[in-house]
């Protein structure tokens, strides 16, 4: 597949460089930098296409994904690098702090995004691996949310680990440190690389993305096991029976017979879908369904009253 690449502004990446950095630009550096980025994605997605034939059409897709938007993402980040000056290029006189301030908060933003973008190499990492998204109505979903959890709880104490290790005054010990935690060579000097706003090791946003996650996974696998506690519930109203099947985690509404098309309208309106295999209009069993079933009756009951 042939790979698609994004333009880079080149000019904005020097201007950026030179009020930040003493050192020449070296010419065309941000370009190779980005294709660097994307001949990653489209690495994995020829494995990915040579493994799994049946996803080559998706994972390519994503990969075309992954340039556009590291291009606009690099593009931006040169662009508020041109924001403002480094104070070691205009000298502490009358530096507009305040200015400087408003750059941090975009280059904060941006690198989030940055975060973000990586999120599409992770997810075609798993195809790749034949990693499936954990299902409620998996019969094991239980289990793998379980280790999921505890995956997410090791990293946390990892990166915890890691930012004390590296701020240890004996630079020497620090890595040692590091490296019985399991990190090579190269991820070591990755860590003690400053970024953009000097920072080194795993930033606060990356603990705090990854202990809400904890706290998701946590919140899901809660509800998911006091719904298999609950097990299956069947319940009758005045147009149909309700069924909360626990072993698909769905919530189901079944008709005695098709509905009218205004009821189906509703039904799909709410988020339900029909479902052949199970000869009902269903969706997730969560909170929002429960409320989604409450609207439902509520307007075929004002349907019924005209």
């Amino acid at each position: 597949m042939e790979r698609i690449y994004y333009s880079i502004n080149e000019a904005s990446a020097r201007q950026a460089h030179e009020m930040m950095s003493c050192r020449d630009y070296k010419e065309g550096s941000k370009t190779v930098e980005y294709r660097r980025y994307v001949n990653r994605a489209y690495d994995l997605a020829d494995q990915v296409a040579e493994a799994r034939p049946d996803e080559a059409e998706r994972i390519y897709r994503m990969a075309e994904r992954y340039s556009r938007k590291m291009a606009d993402n690099l593009n931006a980040s040169s662009h508020i690098g041109c924001m403002c000056p480094s104070v070691m290029i205009s000298g502490a006189s009358n530096f507009p702090v305040r200015k400087k301030e408003k750059q941090n908060a975009a280059a904060e933003r941006n690198y989030k995004e940055f975060q973000e973008i990586q999120g599409i190499l992770q997810k075609m990492e798993c195809i790749l691996r034949g990693k499936e998204i954990i299902k409620s109505g998996d019969e094991d979903a239980v289990e793998k949310l379980e280790k999921k959890l505890d995956d997410l709880k090791a990293t946390q104490e990892k990166m915890k680990a890691a930012n004390r290790a590296i701020r240890m005054k004996d630079i020497v010990k620090g890595d040692a440190k590091l490296k019985e935690l399991g990190f090579s060579e190269s991820q070591i000097k990755e860590l003690r690389t400053p970024d953009f706003c000097g920072r080194i090791g795993f930033p606060d946003y990356a603990l705090q993305n990854n202990n809400a996650n904890i706290h998701r996974v946590e919140g899901r696998l809660k509800g998911l096991k006091a719904a298999k506690e609950k097990g299956n519930q069947e319940m009758d109203n005045d147009f149909f029976k309700v069924v909360r099947n626990a072993e698909v985690m769905r919530l189901q509404i079944i008709f005695e017979g098709k509905p009218e098309p205004e009821v189906r309208e509703i039904l799909k309106k709410n988020g339900f879908r029909w479902a052949p295999s199970n000869s009902a209009w269903q969706r997730h069993l969560n909170g929002n369904s429960e409320y989604s079933l409450k609207r439902v009756i509520e307007e075929i009951k004002r349907l019924e009253d005209l």
